[in-house]
């Protein structure tokens, strides 16, 4: 019952976002009577159906250490206003040092146990384990870290552009390039 009503708060939290945005864009025409005003930003232009052996991994993005496999599920991570899903497999041990992020965050593990942790240091005794099934969200500009105990699957859903800002540009894998 907890699940349901923290997924359901999840959702309604989502939706309300991406209807802020649309509400953000005057439609280019006004709408006839009676016709419902269709978003603008956060409306799926396809019908999406995948499967675990459908996913086509690859590198991460430049700003995730190596190690770890990513695959965009829908979206265009680098678009603005646009609703985003991505998945990053990661290997046990797998370490994303703190950081934050330039939008609010959801997280879904869909395998593994991804541990999570607030602060500006990774600690992981300080960090909480979230095992499969478990639903986090991040907002934005939080200081946070996370770490994988065997192999990891997130599903990461974001509004556009995605970006990663560590708290240490020290531990930026770009060099401190930003």
């Amino acid at each position: 019952m907890r699940a349901s009503i923290g997924l359901g708060v999840s959702a309604a939290a989502v939706l309300g976002v991406m209807s802020a945005l649309a509400q953000d864009k005057k439609p280019a025409t006004e709408p006839s009577p009676g016709a419902a005003a269709e978003p603008q930003g956060a409306v799926a232009k396809e019908h999406t159906l995948i499967t675990p052996k459908d996913v086509k991994w690859g590198d991460p993005p430049p700003a995730l250490p190596r190690g770890a496999r990513f695959a965009v599920v829908e979206g265009d991570p680098k678009a603005a206003g646009q609703l985003v899903s991505f998945r990053l497999k990661m290997p046990d041990g797998y370490k994303i040092p703190p950081h934050f992020h330039p939008a609010d965050e959801h997280v879904v593990v869909l395998q593994g146990t991804f541990n999570m942790g607030m602060g500006d240091k990774l600690d992981e005794k300080a960090s909480k384990p979230l095992p499969a099934g478990s639903f986090v969200v991040m907002p934005k500009g939080e200081h946070h870290y996370g770490w994988a105990k065997g192999e990891t699957i997130v599903q990461v859903y974001a509004i556009g552009p995605w970006g990663l800002t560590y708290v240490n540009p020290a531990d930026d894998p770009r060099g401190g390039k930003m």
